[in-house]
């Protein structure tokens, strides 16, 4: 990838992983059943999760362009992984007394992630 269209590249993949996130977050929204924990976010952090993780674990043991990693890894799953989203979902729902409910959600999007980044780095060495 030629460096001077790297930072640019990554930009442009920022925006298209936040349209993509808000394209996940309604889809899910509109089809999982409410159980009162933000279902949307944790969908997409997981699966940001395994994709990072899949993309870190094939450079490590791939070869491949930086760029491309830098477009895909920071870019677009910058933009699609939504770490802020859900501290204030968390907050919220701590505000609201639903502290179960908050602790549900955060602990498990934190275990989920956790366990789809160990499958995608296993995976990204394949």
């Amino acid at each position: 990838m030629i460096p001077l269209l790297v930072g640019p590249l990554v930009a442009l993949a920022g925006g298209l992983g936040a349209v993509t996130r808000f394209v996940v977050d309604a889809f899910v929204a509109h089809r999982a059943p409410r159980v009162g924990i933000p279902v949307g976010t944790i969908v997409i952090n997981v699966t940001g999760s395994f994709l990072l993780a899949w993309i870190t674990g094939w450079w490590a043991f791939h070869t491949g362009d930086p760029g491309l990693r830098l477009v895909l890894g920071t870019g677009f799953l910058g933009g699609y992984t939504t770490f802020s989203t859900a501290s204030v979902e968390a907050a919220r729902l701590l505000r609201a007394g639903e502290g179960v409910r908050a602790a549900v959600q955060a602990g498990g999007m934190l275990v989920l992630s956790v366990a789809a980044s160990w499958l995608g780095l296993a995976l990204g060495r394949l």
